[in-house]
C-alpha cells in the first residue's frame, strides 16, 4: 500500500518520506522512534516550576495576539491558570486556538518578567485522540521540514489502514512501540521486536553457513619442513589457530574462516603455513592486501618462505603485468600476492586453491566476492580472512555469524608493551622535545590528526600541523599524508625507509605496514576516536626491539572521554578495548554497514540485548535442525545482508 494512500502525504511529503526509506505504509510502520518523552503526567499550572518540561491540561483564556519585535513575530496566548503560551516566528498560530476550548500542551516553563511562560509548546485538543500528550509520546528521527506532531499523525493513520500488512504474531508489539500503553507495554513490545529481528538474521547466517559448497580436499602434509624455515617458534595460539586450519581443509567442504589477532600477534605466520599446505597439494594461492605498500610487504616477507612467488599491483609496468597474468594463467606461479589487481580482467587463474584476504575490512564485499569466484571448474577456493581488528564477541555472533572464527590472542614472547600516556596541550613543547630526542636515537614518529586541512576551532589538522612543526624542527624531514594525495604509497614507503623520520598524518596510515623502526606515535585530540580506533594506531609503533611509546592528546574533560582514556592507558589488549568500545559507542562504528556485511538494526542494540541475541540464536538453531523449510523467513532478511 503506497504511503500517498494517508491524508496530508502529496507528491512532495512522498519524496521527504522516501529519504528515510519510507515508501510505503508498511515501511512507515517499520519505522521505530528513537527515542520517548514521558507526558503522560498532567501537571496543575499552580505547581510549575521554571526551568523543565511540563505536560498542562488547560482552557484558552483570551484570543491570541501577534508583537512584532526586531523583525521577529512573537505569538502569545493566555491560557486560564496564569500562563502564557509564546511561539517565535509562528504568526498564523494566532488562529489555531479557540477561546473556551480545552488543549494539552507540553513544553519547557521559563519565567519572564516575574510571569511564567511555556515557549514554543507542542499542542492537541483535549477532546481529540492524544497522540502528542497526556501519554508515552514517540519520538522520531526525521528530515527537515517533517514535524514530529505531523509524522505522529501518519504513523496513528498508518495504524488504523496497515497494520493488517505486518505478520499477526508482531501486530501488537508494533502498536504499542510506536504509542505504548504504559512502560510495561513498551518493553514487552520492544523485546518482542528486538527477538524477531535477531531471530530472522541468525536463521539467514545458519542457511548461508549450511549451503556452503564443496571444497578442494588437502590431505595430510608435513609442515615441519615449513616451520623450520621461520625464524621463531609459533605460539600456542597461532598453532592451535593453524589446526583448526587443517581441519577445515580436509573436511571436503569449502573453508570459510576468519583468524583474527591483535596487532603483531602473528596472522601472517599462520596464513604462510596453510598457504603452504595448498601450495604442496598443488594449488595456487591468491593473498590480496588493501593497498601496495601492504602488498609489497607480504611479497618481500613471503618471497623468502616461497618459491614461484609473484607480485600483481596496480603500478607495474605493461611487460611485467603481461609476464604476471601468463605464469598465474600456466600454473608457474604458486603463490601470488597483490592488490586488487588480483580480480581485474585478464587475470586467470591455473588453478586457485586457497584466497587469503588481509584487512579485510577495507575491501569491499564485491571485491572479496570476485576474487573467492576465480577457483577452477565447479569448485570454489577456500577462503581465509585476516583482521588485526579485534572483534567484539557479541558483534561477532552477528557480523561474521556465517563463517567459522579463529582468534590468536597471545603476542609472541619477548614482544614490549606499548607505553601509553593521556596529557593535554600544555605538553606540546615537551612533545616537541620529546620527538626530537626519539629521532636523534635514530627512531621515527607518526603523529595522528582527525583533519586534512583547517575547520574548526581547537581541531589540529595535518597540512597546519605539518608547517608549524617543521618550523619547530627545521633540520628534520617531515612527510605529511592524508587521503587526498595522489601518491600516498609512496610517502608511506619514504617513511617506511626512513627517508622521513617523522610523519604527520591522519587514519589513512596503513594498518599492518611494518615500520619497526617507529617508536612513538602522538594522536591529537584522541577524544575524536573510538577506543578500537585508538588502538590501532597505536599498534603503528611497538614493532621492534626498542621501547614504543603512544601519547594521547585531548583538552576534553567529558566523562566518557576520560573512561576511553584510562582503558588505553591501562590496557594493550584490543579484545578488552573492543568490548567496551562496543558497550560506549554501540556497533555502527566497528565498521561501515553496508560495506562490512553489519545489519542497520532497526531496533536490536548488539550489547544491551545480549541476552535476547543468545535467546534468537538458540531458538534459529532449532528451527534450522528441525528441518522445517525457513526460506521464506530467510528470504526477509537475506536480501539486505551483505555476506562474506
Amino acid at each position: 500500500m503506497d504511503i500517498s494512500v494517508l491524508s496530508g502525504i502529496g507528491t512532495g511529503r512522498a519524496k521527504q518520506l522516501l529519504e528515510i526509506g519510507i515508501r510505503t505504509v508498511a515501511d512507515l510502520l517499520r519505522f521505530l522512534p528513537r527515542d520517548y518523552e514521558d507526558r503522560s503526567v498532567i501537571t496543575p499550572i499552580n505547581e510549575l516550576i521554571p526551568g523543565a518540561v511540563y505536560t498542562v491540561r488547560a482552557t484558552i483564556a483570551a484570543e491570541g495576539e501577534n508583537v512584532n519585535f526586531n523583525k521577529l513575530v512573537i505569538t502569545k496566548i493566555q491560557i486560564e491558570g496564569n500562563l502564557q503560551l509564546v511561539w517565535f516566528g509562528q504568526p498564523y498560530l494566532k488562529r489555531a486556538f479557540k477561546k473556551h476550548e480545552e488543549y494539552l500542551f507540553t513544553g519547557r516553563v521559563t519565567e519572564s518578567y516575574g510571569r511564567l511562560q511555556m515557549e514554543s509548546p507542542e499542542y492537541e485538543k483535549a477532546a481529540d485522540i492524544n497522540l502528542s500528550a497526556g501519554r508515552i509520546v514517540p519520538v522520531y528521527t526525521l528530515p527537515k521540514g517533517i514535524s514530529q506532531k505531523m509524522f505522529r499523525k501518519w504513523v496513528k493513520a498508518a495504524l488504523d489502514v496497515g497494520l493488517k500488512e505486518i505478520e499477526e504474531h508482531l501486530q501488537e508489539a508494533i502498536q504499542n512501540i510506536h504509542f505504548p500503553e504504559s512502560n510495561e507495554h513498551f518493553y514487552n513490545a520492544r523485546r518482542r521486536l528486538v527477538f524477531e529481528e535477531l531471530f530472522l538474521m541468525q536463521l539467514a547466517l545458519l542457511h548461508i553457513k549450511g549451503a556452503r559448497q564443496p571444497g578442494i580436499i588437502i590431505g595430510e602434509i608435513e609442515l615441519k619442513p615449513f616451520l623450520n624455515k621461520l625464524p621463531f617458534t609459533l605460539t600456542d595460539a597461532q598453532l592451535s589457530t593453524l589446526d583448526d586450519i587443517k581441519a577445515d581443509l580436509q573436511k571436503g567442504q569449502r573453508m570459510n574462516r576468519l583468524v583474527q589477532g591483535d596487532v603483531g600477534s602473528g596472522k601472517t605466520a599462520v596464513a604462510a603455513a596453510a598457504a603452504y599446505l595448498v601450495i604442496n597439494a598443488g594449488y595456487q594461492v591468491a593473498i590480496m592486501a588493501p593497498t601496495e605498500v601492504l602488498a609489497r610487504q607480504h611479497y618481500k616477507q613471503l618471497s623468502n618462505l616461497f618459491d614461484d612467488c609473484i607480485l600483481l599491483t596496480g603500478s607495474l609496468k605493461a611487460k611485467e603485468k603481461r609476464e604476471a597474468h601468463e605464469a598465474i594463467q600456466n600454473g608457474k606461479a604458486r603463490m601470488i600476492i597483490g592488490t586488487h589487481a588480483l580480480i581485474q580482467e585478464g587475470v586467470a587463474y591455473h588453478n586457485l586453491g586457497l584466497v587469503i584476504t588481509d584487512e579485510q575490512h577495507r575491501f569491499g564485499v564485491n571485491q572479496r566476492a570476485a576474487l573467492s569466484e576465480k577457483g577452477f571448474f565447479a569448485t570454489l577456493p577456500h577462503t581465509l580472512i585476516m583482521t588485526a581488528t579485534p572483534i567484539p564477541r557479541t558483534l561477532g555472533l552477528i557480523l561474521y555469524g556465517d563463517m567459522d572464527i579463529s582468534t590468536i590472542n597471545a603476542l609472541p614472547p619477548g614482544r614490549q608493551s606499548i607505553k601509553t600516556y593521556r596529557v593535554n596541550s600544555a605538553y606540546k613543547k615537551r612533545l616537541v622535545t620529546f620527538m626530537a630526542k626519539q629521532v636523534a636515537e635514530g627512531r621515527q614518529v607518526y603523529i595522528i590528526c582527525p583533519a586534512i586541512e583547517e575547520s574548526e576551532a581547537d581541531i589540529y589538522d595535518v597540512n597546519t600541523y605539518t608547517e608549524r612543526l617543521q618550523k619547530a624542527l627545521p633540520d628534520i624531514p617531515i612527510a605529511c599524508l592524508h587521503g587526498r594525495l595522489k601518491d600516498k604509497e609512496s610517502v608511506m614507503a619514504a617513511f617506511a625507509k626512513n627517508e622521513f623520520p617523522i610523519i604527520v598524518s591522519t587514519t589513512v596510515i596503513e594498518v599492518g605496514v611494518d615500520v619497526p623502526n617507529a617508536t612513538l606515535i602522538i594522536i591529537e585530540n584522541a577524544e575524536r576516536f573510538g577506543l578500537s580506533q585508538l588502538h590501532q594506531l597505536r599498534g603503528r609503533v611497538g614493532r621492534g626491539q626498542h621501547q614504543s611509546y603512544c601519547v594521547l592528546v585531548t583538552d576534553s574533560k567529558a566523562e566518557h572521554t576520560l573512561e576511553r582514556m584510562q582503558a588505553m592507558e591501562k590496557s594493550n589488549d584490543g579484545f578488552e578495548l573492543s568490548e567496551l568500545d562496543l558497550k560506549l559507542r554501540g556497533p555502527g562504528d566497528f565498521f561501515g554497514v553496508e560495506q562490512h556485511g553489519l545489519p542497520a538494526f532497526a531496533i536490536a542494540n548488539l550489547y544491551r540485548d545480549m541476552d535476547i541475541l543468545k535467546e534468537a540464536q538458540q531458538a534459529a538453531l532449532n528451527m534450522y535442525e528441525s528441518g522445517a523449510n525457513v526460506d521464506h523467513l530467510v528470504g526477509k532478511i537475506i536480501k539486505g545482508m551483505v555476506t562474506m
